[in-house]
């Protein structure tokens, strides 16, 4: 399917003209902005919805992402160009996570004035990701707020969803990429230091796995899910929908230099995918896309939990980030910092 069928099937068709007036007012003038810079990343902006066709034999699939300054980044890490970037990125990973292709994007916008002047640049960022998942822009919405924050909903089909409930006993555990990348980025932000610019690119600009998840539901996939908050406790949630329980050997994790098995397993923010199959062939998938995709554990019997084990020893269940259970500012990255 090409983008322009997608955006065919999203009902924008190609021209500027399918946006409708805006009002008068500073934040329409905004917007206005948004949508030159966006160009063939917009469509149909300015009415009360965006309506889009689903492709005939398809459900559709539809995710929202919510990425908080002092939360999810601080000013000082990102450009404002790779913040609405990396929220994009973020949302769309969950429609990589169940298959799916992209249809649309909206985004909600909330700033203070002293954001105002950089907003143009997180507009470029936000319309660059729809671009490179090969989809538009069709609506969102702007208010002010005490930080930035930016709410990326993400619409797409799937013809075969692939959800986190289908994992069964017998089946292998596997992920796509290398870990630990953003967790080192993070750990050298917060003790003052300088990323290397290769861990500094896995933080600031993910790659939503859109092509590999599709490839992936259509060869037998089970149960998937992205990894956004730690590999292990993200596979915990596989387990408890499936009902099943996970075995894991962190000393196969494929995991970036320097980086020991914990680290990996800990860091978040990876966007990569952990998904539960019989046998693939994962040589196929990395001549296909150039990443690994590694046997990192099997489903067994047991209760629905996931089993860690290094160096041939079961350990302690590694944390992932937990939203709500966050005392204070910038949980995520003290996380990330604090010892297993």
């Amino acid at each position: 399917m090409t983008k322009g069928d997608r955006r065919a099937l999203a009902g924008q068709g190609t021209s500027a003209l399918d946006h409708q007036q805006l009002g008068r007012g500073a934040e329409f003038d905004l917007v206005r902005g948004f949508l030159d810079r966006w160009a063939d990343a917009a469509r149909g902006i300015g009415g009360d919805c965006a309506i889009l066709d689903v492709p005939p034999d398809s459900k559709l699939a539809v995710s929202v992402d919510t990425s908080v300054e002092h939360v999810h980044f601080r000013r000082a890490w990102l450009t404002p160009a790779e913040i609405g970037y990396r929220a994009t990125a973020a949302a769309l990973s969950d429609l990589a996570a169940v298959g799916a292709t992209p249809l649309a994007i909206l985004l909600a916008l909330s700033a203070p004035p002293t954001w105002v002047p950089d907003l143009p640049a997180v507009a470029d960022g936000v319309g660059q990701a729809a671009r490179d998942a090969g989809t538009v822009v069709v609506g969102g919405d702007t208010t002010a707020g005490p930080v930035l924050i930016l709410t990326v909903t993400v619409v797409g089909a799937a013809t075969r969803p692939v959800t986190r409930a289908g994992a069964r006993v017998g089946d292998l555990v596997y992920v796509s990429g290398t870990f630990g990348g953003p967790g080192a980025a993070i750990r050298a932000w917060t003790r003052g230091a300088v990323p290397d610019a290769t861990t500094r690119a896995r933080f600031a600009h993910p790659v939503p796995r859109l092509r590999e998840g599709r490839w992936l539901a259509t060869h037998g996939v089970t149960a998937a899910i992205d990894v956004s908050d730690g590999v292990v406790a993200d596979l915990g949630h596989i387990a408890a929908a499936s009902g099943v329980c996970l075995s894991i050997d962190l000393d196969r994790l494929p995991r970036w230099p320097a980086t020991t098995p914990i680290d990996a397993a800990a860091s978040g923010e990876e966007y990569e995918l952990a998904i539960t199959a019989p046998r693939l062939d994962v040589g196929a998938f990395v001549r296909e896309f150039g990443i690994p995709l590694t046997h990192v554990g099997d489903v067994v019997p047991g209760a629905p939990i996931v089993e860690v084990y290094a160096g041939g020893l079961r350990v302690a269940p590694i944390p992932g980030y937990d939203h709500l259970s966050a005392s204070s500012e910038l949980g995520r990255e003290r996380r990330e910092t604090d010892p297993p």
